[in-house]
């Protein structure tokens, strides 16, 4: 079976180079890699990094059902047609409105401050964000309101298709990896320093590991006619 698909388009590396590489310096993963099937990872486009920083606020700690409801509520506020209001819009909003909409007061705090901070240039734009490094990018964003360096690395991951990404922070990541190496849950210094060996490819090993995580639930599944069996 391949271990890179098609699928894995708008990424800003080579898929195939990647997993080449990290089959040859690690076999643990070689495996899951093989366990697993090809790489899907697919970067979502978005107009601004505006537009995806709000969205992300707006979905933390939600459900995705209920984020995407209370999302497109938001969006519904403003002119139609874009993938969500532009930071001048937003600043013009009342309290009211966006509170009506179902954002907290303290969502609605935070993209409040990425509007102020995007239109004083604080925020980079695509094409400035693009042309910067990793570490660039979420020191600046992590002093936006709500926006702590998880978020700049989904960022990263998923909007910007970066190879190098491990978010040794989130529980999933790290879940993934015990299951894989037969471990204890690795603290996130644990993690990052395991990790070194994966350079420059580690969001590779990331999107795995969810994967894993995603496995080992499904087979945790029992069917009801065998509950009670030994």
């Amino acid at each position: 079976m391949p271990a890179v698909s098609d699928a894995a388009s708008g990424l800003g590396f080579d898929p195939a180079i990647a997993i080449k590489q990290l089959r040859a310096t690690d076999a643990v993963l070689a495996r899951v890699i093989d366990t697993i099937g090809p790489f899907r990872l697919q970067v979502r486009d978005t107009s601004s990094v505006f537009a995806a920083l709000a969205q992300a606020i707006a979905y933390q700690q939600l459900t995705g059902k209920a984020a995407a409801t209370i999302f497109a509520r938001f969006c519904a506020l403003f002119p139609p047609g874009t993938e969500a209001p532009t930071p001048e819009q937003l600043l013009a909003a009342s309290d009211e409105a966006l509170r009506g909409a179902g954002l907290s007061r303290s969502k609605a705090l935070s993209l409040r401050d990425l509007a102020q901070r995007t239109t004083s240039g604080e925020v980079p734009t695509l094409d400035e964000i693009r042309a910067m490094d990793d570490e660039a990018i979420i020191e600046r964003l992590i002093k936006v309101r709500g926006i702590g360096r998880w978020t700049a690395e989904m960022l990263l991951i998923f909007r910007l298709g970066r190879p190098d990404v491990l978010p040794a922070d989130d529980y999933g990541v790290r879940k993934g990896f015990a299951i894989a190496y037969d471990r204890e849950l690795p603290s996130p210094k644990e993690l990052a320093a395991f990790g070194a060996r994966w350079k420059p490819h580690r969001t590779v090993p990331s999107w795995y590991f969810w994967r894993v995580v995603e496995q080992a639930t499904a087979r945790k599944v029992v069917p009801l006619d065998a509950a009670g069996e030994k």
